[in-house]
């Protein structure tokens, strides 16, 4: 019984011992591939001017009027302070919300580096997320 012991970790080693010893060598790295030409990198040059950002399209609709064109510090007074304001480039977005309505209002500059004002305006639902019309949420969120 003591020898049977004994053996059995002897015997263990041995087995995993010649597991490890392989016969061949296994290659991990692949053989590179041969071209007939050299790739070159070349650095990207610019061939062009820099692109200067489109005149935005200002929405123009019945009842935005004092939205339209204003800039952030004047949508503020009309509206309170913004839930969102959110600045993507040289584009900012002001977020307004009431009870009746979420207003989303765009601001761009009408030239590069200049002051943004609001060109366009977005109107939806505060329960379901659903259009509404733009003149009635701005009205509402005025009559706060």
């Amino acid at each position: 019984m003591v020898l049977s012991r004994l053996a059995l970790p002897f015997a263990l080693g041995l087995l995993l011992s010649a597991c490890g010893s392989g016969g061949g060598a296994v290659k991990s790295t692949p053989a590179p591939v041969k071209t007939s030409k050299p790739v070159q990198i070349r650095p990207v040059t610019r061939t062009t001017a820099p692109l200067t950002p489109p005149k935005p399209r200002i929405l123009s609709a019945p009842g935005l009027e004092g939205v339209i064109g204003a800039g952030p510090d004047d949508l503020v007074r009309q509206f309170g302070p913004a839930r969102l304001d959110v600045w993507e480039g040289d584009a900012r977005k002001l977020q307004f919300s009431g009870r009746a309505c979420v207003l989303d209002v765009f601001l761009y500059p009408a030239t590069a580096g200049g002051p943004v004002t609001a060109t366009h305006v977005e109107a939806r639902r505060a329960s379901d997320g659903q259009d509404v019309d733009r003149a009635a949420c701005v009205s509402s969120l005025r009559g706060k």
